[in-house]
């Protein structure tokens, strides 16, 4: 579903003449059609043939990523801070580089639907609200300067974290990759809604109680660089997804912790984008 209106309407592409199974084929169609959105968003203006948002079942926008999503890791200077607080054999140290880790994405969670708590294997479950990034195009060796010409658009990740799992493993994988783990949504918003990427404010709420607060202007690696860095030698193709690191007010951060539990409302919210809401299972 497509919207023109900020979200409060949408448009079935089917019924706009076009016809993608999910986003990652319409993101491909885009790829070598660059004027396929504006085609589209045409036939959308000239409809009829609209929906209610909000009485729809929406499902996350890339319900199944292509390759997994490529993470930053400990990108805030203050969310640094903190974890090498929390622990500092896991966590602190030197960092003259870029972190960066995978996160495998089974089957990515909607707003709305439930985040697994997995209290069988998990005993310190967090939440971490992040900026997503989403390929438009094949990206290989892009250049920083010219890096966010490859983005398709904005979304929002919780890139939920399992801190015993991460911790004990001595890497992120496993703690990071359970199933139920990646939240995205509500949309993706194309990057002329957004303007500037690092300049909008970002927060997460935990029962309706702020946890996080701050603004993309924080983050240590751009948006661009990291573009850059990664397709120095691999290739992002259209519809791969960068989570870009999460600022301070994790679970984690506070003394004592404040890990999730079973029936925890995690609200993640970045400017221009909207809210991604799920309960703890």
């Amino acid at each position: 579903m497509i919207s023109v209106d900020g979200g409060q309407k949408g448009f079935l592409t089917e019924d706009l003449g076009f016809d993608f199974r999910d986003m990652n084929e319409l993101i491909r169609a885009a790829e070598k059609d660059a004027a396929l959105l504006k085609k589209l968003e045409k036939a959308a203006e000239g409809s009829m043939a609209t929906h209610e948002i909000t009485s729809c079942r929406l499902l996350a926008p890339i319900v199944r990523p292509l390759q997994d999503v490529v993470c930053l890791g400990i990108n805030y200077d203050e969310h640094a801070k903190e974890a090498d607080h929390y622990n500092a054999e896991a966590f602190g140290g030197e960092r003259p580089y870029t972190i960066y880790f995978s996160k495998r994405v089974n089957r990515a969670v909607a707003d709305g639907e439930p985040i697994q708590s997995h209290s069988d294997i998990v005993d310190r479950l967090d939440y971490e609200c992040e900026l997503g990034v989403v390929i438009g195009k094949t990206a290989s060796k892009v250049n920083a300067a010219k890096a966010l010409d490859y983005v398709f658009g904005y979304t929002i990740i919780n890139d939920v974290s399992a801190r015993n799992l991460q911790t004990r493993h001595r890497q992120w994988y496993l703690g990071k990759g359970l199933d139920g783990f990646t939240p995205i949504g509500p949309c993706i918003v194309s990057p002329d809604e957004i303007g500037d990427p690092e300049a909008l404010d970002i927060s997460c709420e935990v029962n309706g109680e702020l946890r996080q607060s701050s603004n993309t202007r924080c983050m240590i690696q751009t948006i661009g660089g990291a573009i850059a860095e990664i397709t120095a030698g691999m290739t992002l193709n259209a519809g791969s997804i960068i989570a870009t690191g999460t600022p301070s007010g994790v679970g984690m951060g506070f003394d004592p912790p404040r890990f999730l539990k079973h029936g925890d409302v995690v609200r993640c919210h970045i400017e221009k984008i909207g809210d991604l809401t799920n309960p703890v299972d």
